[in-house]
């Protein structure tokens, strides 16, 4: 026993017993940075899968995050009192929804603000429906109708066959002859009352007008997965609205669209069958860069750039749909419509906004530069996210009827005389 406990105690052994000492401290030290990395990669992923749900999935209640102080009413005029945020401090004309949503009014110009108390006095235009002076929270939006006849116009209820069903739709009627038809697509969580704005100019010009639903937007059949496929799946269902137009009698069509709408417009354009038959195409703030909107997202949530990336891996591979829910993975890069420029084709004209907060514009400049013969860019200022209409609609309206006059002129044959061009003289 003695001369065993010698062994244990000589120099070679005390050294080699402090060394093991090490090494477990530096395995411990692995483990530990092991699980901390593992754990920072789980908290990642859950992030990044989050930020990818909540791009995908339809919002089904919005936040009311607009306070309404006061109502005055003064006869039959009303004004509201709201509190002043970048929105309710822009002059122009607006919506206001409250009540959960079934409440909407039309507000105007602003009567007075105070930077101080920070509130905004404001012209009620319209209530279309709910009780306004008992409403205390709603939200701002740009969807300043209701329907048709609040533009003045007279419309037919439609129902436009879509996988799933039928797609509730506005029919306006034009001219009599009329061979082109305007179809208008909203954005990502609004609905065709969004349109509404741009009827008039296009009933103007003489266009039957489509003011449509499509999948996930609460009117529409909802998608199979419940999720937005961010044009890549919508653009079927206004394939069936061109497909609609051309049985009742048009020969080609004109699509717009707002913020996500854009983004389904282009896709349409590349990829319907009836792709020949889109004559031109008006976008407002749309998306043409859907990882530059994503990057812009993460940005703005304070999440890091690497995780949102691995949210839009996430959503463009076939094992991270199942995650994000997805029937099928979303190519983002075949919506990247800066680096495709070349590709774009149909005559299109681009409004956005500079100061805009959702959508950056430098993706619609940038296309407009990569393909000056086909895309023409009208940047506004202070109009923020797809609301140029509401800012300006004179120039907005004024801009959308000279550039369409333009695209829709009678085609001339090769040869043929410009027929505002004098004839030339014949020698005698």
């Amino acid at each position: 026993m003695d001369s065993a406990h010698a062994a244990l105690t000589t120099p070679s052994a005390t050294k080699g017993n402090a060394m093991t000492l090490r090494a477990k401290w530096t395995l411990g030290g692995i483990i530990a940075g092991g699980t901390a990395a593992a754990l920072l990669g789980a908290g990642s992923s859950a992030l990044a899968l989050y930020f990818a749900r909540r791009v995908l999935t339809p919002a089904r209640v919005r936040p009311a995050d607009q306070e309404i102080l006061a109502v005055i009413r003064e006869g039959r005029d009303l004004q509201v009192i709201l509190a002043a945020t970048p929105e309710t401090t822009h002059n122009g004309v607006y919506s206001l929804f409250f009540e959960a949503g079934a409440g909407h009014a039309r507000i105007g110009r602003i009567l007075s603000y105070s930077p101080a108390e920070r509130t905004v006095l404001r012209e009620v235009e319209a209530v279309y429906s709910g009780n306004l002076e008992t409403a205390g929270r709603g939200w701002w939006g740009g969807a300043t109708y209701q329907h048709p006849s609040d533009v003045g116009l007279a419309s037919e209820d439609v129902a436009i066959e879509v996988e799933g069903g039928t797609a509730p739709g506005w029919l306006i009627p034009g001219d009599a002859d009329a061979g082109t038809w305007a179809i208008m697509v909203h954005g990502r969580g609004a609905t065709r009352q969004e349109c509404l704005r741009g009827a008039r100019v296009v009933h103007e010009l003489g266009l039957p007008n489509l003011l449509v639903s499509y999948r996930n937007d609460g009117l529409a059949p909802a998608a199979f997965d419940g999720r937005y496929g961010l044009g890549s799946t919508e653009w079927r269902d206004i394939d069936a609205a061109i497909s609609f137009a051309l049985s009742r009698g048009a020969r080609e069509v004109v699509l717009f669209g707002w913020s996500m709408g854009g983004a389904i417009c282009l896709q349409t354009a590349d990829l319907s069958e009836h792709r020949h038959v889109i004559r031109a195409m008006v976008l407002d703030a749309p998306v043409i860069d859907w990882v530059n909107v994503l990057a812009h997202h993460a940005e703005l949530n304070r999440i890091p750039s690497a995780v949102g990336r691995y949210g839009q891996l996430m959503m463009g591979h076939k094992v991270g749909r199942r995650l994000t829910g997805l029937a099928a993975p979303v190519d983002l890069k075949s919506m990247d419509w800066v680096s495709r420029a070349v590709e774009l084709r149909t005559p299109t004209l681009i409004i956005h906004s500079v100061d805009d907060e959702y959508v950056p514009y430098e993706p619609s400049a940038l296309l407009a530069e990569k393909n000056p013969e086909m895309v023409t860019f009208e940047p506004f200022e202070g109009a923020r996210h797809a609301k140029e209409w509401n800012a300006d609609p004179v120039r907005w309206e004024g801009l959308a009827r000279a550039w369409l006059q333009q695209q829709l002129a009678p085609r001339r044959n090769p040869g043929q005389p410009d027929p505002g061009q004098p004839e030339p003289v014949q020698p005698a």
